[in-house]
């Protein structure tokens, strides 16, 4: 697969398929953090921005039920993020998309954090049957996008209940310091992207829970005006730090990893992406706690050096839920790989849109993260990568 490189400063490497190195050998991604350090500093100025974000959000949810939604897991992001917005004096709603991989964990997290803090709890449950057939859809796609569907429908109820609810501001529990930029080789979706897979591989239709049109997307930024936010990126955020504060004030309990609240996911993170893609995700977290001090190099490289921990049972249990037999799942793992490149999506359209884009990061419409993610076309070092990837295994 071409000359093996590793970035000279943080781990990322060319297991990521539109990394590039300058001349000191220091990748796109530290200089990707390097700019969105400066859209969000933290600190003085930080704790400024964030008070000031905080005051619009009460202005604008004046007279409102809510000043802001925020989605929430049972995760150590989403539950500080909304431990620290009721702090903060915000009236939050907390919104939680239920698409059947809840572990106990994660559903006793919400419950204690949001009657603790006292706040009201949506809850949509999408039908197991169509959100099954849309999971397993991805999965023969042989994309490393598997977790789309949720992705995708997270961002989609979010926003429908922020319009119906009136409010403008939808609260991320990203922080670019603790988790740093995923690659779009690694993840990408939209409404078009995930209706085509659907269509080639799936048999139902998704019904119970929403799949926005990137038309319905820029309706709701620019007509409805509503914000995505991410306050915890103007903060000196670590998850240890969230960790601790969650399990004092919230009676949390730790699922285990991150995003392990959610069974699939822990199955998608630790046994198929690292398998069937050589993709390690620690990789990018460990990467991003070098850049923000919280790690050494010589630390993340000893961490990652060991292979992902897979849960006993963990592939039997995925395998049955999905109802796939293993002659189905031995097929899917060794398909050729894909990327989002290889199916009908929004991408040419939001290239063509890149300037627009940038100026509505600007204008703080998106999180300014955006650009730097959608706004830079990749599409021919990830076709290349994964051609090698897909030769080197035969």
């Amino acid at each position: 697969m071409g000359k093996e490189q590793i970035c000279s400063k943080c781990i990322l490497d060319t297991t990521v398929p539109e990394i590039t190195f300058d001349e000191e050998g220091v990748c796109n991604y530290c200089k990707i953090n390097d700019e969105i350090m400066r859209e969000y500093p933290a600190g003085v100025e930080g704790d400024r921005m964030l008070s000031e974000l905080v005051s619009k959000m009460k202005k604008h949810g004046k007279g409102k039920k809510y000043d802001c939604v925020v989605g929430v897991s049972g995760g150590t992001d989403s539950t500080y993020t909304l431990y620290l917005m009721k702090k903060m004096g915000l009236r939050p709603l907390a919104v939680h998309f239920d698409n059947g991989w809840n572990s106990e964990i994660a559903v006793e997290n919400i419950k204690n954090a949001t009657e603790i803090l006292g706040v009201d709890l949506y809850t949509l449950v999408a039908d197991w049957e169509e959100f099954k057939d849309m999971q397993v859809a991805f999965l023969k796609s042989s994309t490393p996008d598997a977790e789309v569907p949720t992705d995708y429908a997270i961002i989609s109820v979010l926003l429908k209940v922020a319009a119906k609810e009136k409010v403008k501001y939808i609260v991320e529990g990203q922080a670019s310091r603790a988790e740093g930029t995923t690659p779009i080789g690694w993840t990408y979706h939209d409404g078009r992207y995930l209706r085509s897979v659907q269509r080639k591989y799936g048999s139902k239709k998704a019904k119970s829970f929403p799949v926005l049109s990137l038309f319905q997307l820029l309706y709701l930024f620019f007509v409805k005006r509503i914000k995505l936010v991410r306050p915890l990126e103007y903060t000196e955020y670590s998850k240890q730090m969230a960790r601790e504060v969650n399990t004092k004030e919230l009676k949390w309990k730790d699922p285990g990893g991150h995003h392990h609240e959610s069974i699939f996911t822990k199955f998608f993170q630790s046994y198929y992406l690292p398998k069937k893609f050589n993709i390690d995700k620690r990789k990018r977290e460990c990467s991003a706690k070098i850049r923000s001090g919280k790690m050494t190099r010589d630390e993340a490289l000893k961490e990652v050096s060991a292979p992902y921990p897979v849960e006993d049972g963990i592939v039997d249990y995925v395998k049955s839920k999905l109802e796939l037999s293993d002659e189905e799942f031995e097929k899917i793992m060794n398909a050729a790989n894909k990327s989002f490149l290889d199916y009908p999506t929004y991408f040419p359209l939001i290239q063509l849109l890149r300037w627009p884009i940038k100026i509505a990061c600007q204008l703080h419409i998106f999180p300014p993260i955006f650009y730097y993610k959608y706004g830079v076309d990749h599409s021919t070092k990830i076709k290349t990568y994964w051609k090698e990837f897909n030769d080197n295994r035969r």
